[in-house]
């Protein structure tokens, strides 16, 4: 792990524990927005007209109140907002959107009563011995917990993760109360089934709260790249490990965005790297570290490394998910639409049986992102519109409601994957042979 600097931790504030507490909580904010309703209504019946319920519930100060209470929440109701935010962005009323966004950058840290309850509850009462020092603020809060600085006995620099308390407990009942209430706010559409994406929230948090699982997966691709030394992986301290809090070895970096002033040669390399690392996950490891956030890659300027963070998202590849993406490469290089569209369809990327006009709409939002594959030379996203060109294609397909799919849940992640390597080369402006990284899996 790596120091953060992250600016958006916002002040102490108290975890609610118990599933009681944290029920109250969210009852009380329903509460307080269905009498907001109520009044609306009421105001509604004596003017004779007809209520306008997302103009009455989603004003300034409840937009506020509502992402305020599930960041306070931290855990599930925060990472449901933060899943929904980015799966579901382009068909999302802008007032919700705008709640959800807020969850993926904020977050709050435990208060230090808290805090000293967590270190006892994983090292017991005499938490420091296991240290050599231990600092009490936090380098990055998040929904399942907060990074930590530390030095342990034997002089390892550390950075160490631990868990809210009672979030892992909470798991289920705060994602019924948190999907009752966007449920009942009347924001989400009809059309989108819900229920896959709580489902996949509910696998997700249940797998980010097992430390033993991530960091199991943190040894893993610390094995898998040892020889390659573009990377470096924290070294996962099992000794110190525990269920509710995470050991490893602190790493020195930058955020990546600092090698945006790096020259050239140094962006394209760093770039080239991470993609052909994702190439690597899906076709020859079958396991790949699913969240693309640019936190989670940060730059060693000295040596050109990139660090790599976060295993909590880390997810085996099925191999018909694999096979699958390999047959959507071949046919997008070939350029056969008809090829492209059935394989789209056979990862569950889009619903069968869309009307010629839907199906044309895909498959052309398809060929912006097979273009840059299709070149001899290195694509330069320094000087294309290419993300802003998918994004505003993005936001029109999702305008129409015959086209309102959520993909499986592997699907969505890869995609999600994938989308962010070609923000984050774009952000850098980086050069990159694509069609030459792609050309080992081609034969």
């Amino acid at each position: 792990m790596s120091d953060t600097g992250n600016p958006n931790i916002l002040r102490p504030r108290a975890v609610p524990t118990g599933r009681f507490s944290r029920f109250t909580r969210m009852g009380g904010l329903a509460t307080g927005l269905a009498g907001q309703a109520a009044m609306a209504r009421a105001r509604a019946a004596v003017t004779g007209q007809t209520p306008d319920m997302a103009t009455a519930l989603m004003t300034p100060r409840n937009l506020t109140r509502i992402a305020d209470r599930l960041s306070e929440m931290r855990g599930a109701a925060m990472k449901l907002g933060q899943l929904l935010s980015m799966e579901t962005g382009d068909v999302l009323p802008p007032e919700l959107a705008g709640i959800l966004a807020r969850l993926r950058s904020e977050g709050d840290a435990m208060t230090p009563a808290q805090l000293k309850q967590v270190l006892e509850a994983a090292f017991g009462s005499e938490f420091r011995s296991h240290f050599k020092s231990f600092t009490a603020a936090p380098l990055a809060a998040a929904s399942i917990g907060q990074v930590h600085r530390a030095v342990a006995r034997d002089g390892m620099r550390l950075a160490l993760k631990l868990q809210y308390p009672g979030v892992k407990d909470a798991i289920d009942s705060d994602l019924d109360n948190a999907a009752a209430l966007i449920r009942w706010s009347g924001l989400w559409p009809k059309e989108l089934d819900l229920a896959p994406l709580l489902a996949e929230a509910r696998r997700q948090l249940h797998e980010e709260a097992d430390y033993d699982r991530e960091g199991a997966y943190l040894a893993r691709f610390g094995a898998l790249l040892a020889d390659d030394a573009r990377f470096v992986v924290p070294t996962h301290r099992a000794d110190l490990s525990t269920d509710v809090a995470l050991a490893m070895s602190f790493e020195d970096a930058a955020p990546i965005e600092a090698l945006a002033d790096a020259p050239a040669s140094e962006r394209d390399r760093a770039m080239g790297g991470l993609i052909e690392l994702c190439l690597r996950e899906l076709f020859d490891f079958r396991v790949m570290q699913t969240d693309p956030n640019f936190a989670n890659y940060r730059w060693r300027a000295e040596t050109g490394q990139i660090v790599l963070l976060d295993f909590g998202a880390a997810r085996e590849i099925p191999d018909a998910l694999s096979d699958g993406h390999l047959h959507l490469l071949r046919a997008g290089l070939e350029g056969e639409r008809s090829d492209i569209l059935r394989e789209l369809e056979a990862i569950g990327f889009v619903k069968p049986g869309l009307s010629q006009v839907h199906r044309d709409a895909i498959l052309d939002m398809s060929e912006l992102g097979f273009e840059p594959l299709r070149r001899p030379e290195a694509f330069d996203f320094g000087t294309t519109e290419l993300a802003q060109e998918m994004r505003r294609k993005g936001q029109a397909i999702g305008q129409e409601r015959e086209l309102w799919h959520i993909p499986p849940a592997d699907t969505l992640f890869l995609q999600r994957k994938i989308g962010g390597l070609y923000l984050l080369a774009t952000r850098l402006g980086a050069k990159v042979d694509l069609r030459g990284l792609m050309r080992p899996y081609l034969t």
